[in-house]
């Protein structure tokens, strides 16, 4: 009896050798056949995952293993290509449609906001800027109450390091208003034009970033441009001069101080909307009690039509003025979420040219020859030192 069931036990054992030999034989002969034939017939799998040619060997490794393998070599069917080149084209015209209305806005921000300060028999600059900035918190505030947009997490930290960002994009708004009011637009977007020069000098100081020898021969069109359209602009003035370069140097400096400032972990659950919506509102802020000190309170009714100004017209204007400012500042922040800094630096770098032109037409602005010229100098300064930096990003 028990040589029976010994017998018994190794005949199951050898049954069960022999059925894993086999099993691994049929194994090695479906890798040896995967292997010689590149992979099995691609399975296609209903929806929108791609067709994946699955193999053996990617099956014999851990599933999320597996799937990144198979990921990788994924082959799109020309159903889920089309789609891909569908999305593609709709992101590039959605672009396209965004870059056209930051020029739009732009260009009209420029014209009504000039003729507003035409038409005031004195220059308000403070009292300007704080309508503008007021026009967009309002616009800010009604997005965040209409749930159009998440409200914002702030801590202190956090309002501690945006406040002298909103600072410096207050003074730089009032002295680009100041430079608007004294000379032409032609002439203060010129000088604007500079902004890579203290985009070069305030990294080295704030960040320690040394430019390479070839950015810094870009800087030099542009500071020779400069120089060659303030000589021959017929409406010169060293208050429209130097706040522009004012405006520059704060604007740069805010630049810079956000990418130090705004580096940390606990910003990045704060997108850009937001980051330029509590810029915004803060400015109007801290632009008030400015205004008051300034200016006092010369913007009522009341005094404007002692002074013989059309009110309703003026009003008008400054709104939509406002509603562009506030615009197309916004949508330059969706702009840089969805391109690299340096391609939106070049498309500011265009947008400024069709800015000059079209204030050059429509408000009919004597130009020379070598006024031109050095405008188109300092212009193509900027497009160089975009190009150099996107060359080589690092040691620039």
């Amino acid at each position: 009896m028990q040589h029976a069931v010994a017998a018994s036990i190794s005949s199951s054992r050898a049954v069960t050798a022999w059925a894993s030999s086999s099993a691994t034989s049929r194994h090695a002969g479906a890798a040896s056949c995967s292997t010689s034939r590149h992979a099995v017939a691609p399975l296609r799998v209903r929806g929108q995952v791609p067709v994946v040619p699955l193999s053996l060997s990617l099956l014999s490794a851990r599933p999320r293993t597996a799937l990144a393998a198979a990921a990788t070599t994924a082959e799109l069917p020309p159903a889920d290509e089309a789609a891909s080149n569908s999305g593609g084209i709709a992101g590039a015209v959605q672009l396209g449609a965004l870059i056209v209305a930051w020029y739009l806005l732009n260009i009209y921000f420029n014209i009504y906001n000039k003729q507003v300060l035409q038409a005031l028999p004195f220059p308000l600059p403070y009292t300007i800027t704080a309508f503008q900035l007021g026009f967009g918190s309002l616009a800010i505030l009604f997005m965040w109450a209409a749930r159009l947009h998440p409200l914002p997490k702030l801590s202190a930290a956090q309002l501690a390091k945006i406040a002298p960002l909103a600072a410096g994009h207050m003074l730089g708004t009032v002295f680009t208003n100041m430079s608007l009011g004294a000379v032409a637009v032609s002439f203060t977007h010129t000088i604007k034009a500079s902004e890579p020069f203290f985009t070069v000098l305030l990294s080295a100081f704030f960040l320690g970033e040394w430019p390479s020898l070839m950015v810094l021969g870009s800087l030099v069109p542009i500071v020779g441009g400069v120089a060659l359209a303030s000589l021959t602009e017929v409406s010169f003035n060293w208050v429209g001069f130097w706040s522009a370069m004012a405006s520059n140097l704060l604007n740069q400096t805010r630049n810079v101080l956000s990418k130090r400032l705004l580096g940390g972990e606990e910003e990045e659950s704060m997108d850009d909307i937001n980051l330029f919506s509590l810029i915004t509102v803060l400015s109007f802020l801290l632009s008030c009690p400015l205004m008051l000190l300034a200016e006092g309170v010369k913007f009522s009714p009341a005094y404007l039509q002692s002074t013989g100004v059309n009110l309703q017209e003026l009003c008008v204007r400054a709104a939509l003025a406002g509603l562009c400012f506030h615009g197309y500042q916004k949508i330059s922040y969706m702009i840089l979420a969805r391109v690299s800094p340096v391609t939106h630096s070049v498309a500011n770098c265009v947008k400024r040219v069709v800015v000059i032109v079209s204030s050059v037409l429509f408000f009919r602005t004597p130009i020379s020859p070598v006024n031109a010229l050095g405008t188109g100098a300092a212009l193509g300064g900027v497009y160089l030192y975009s190009r150099l930096k996107k060359s080589k990003p690092k040691s620039q």
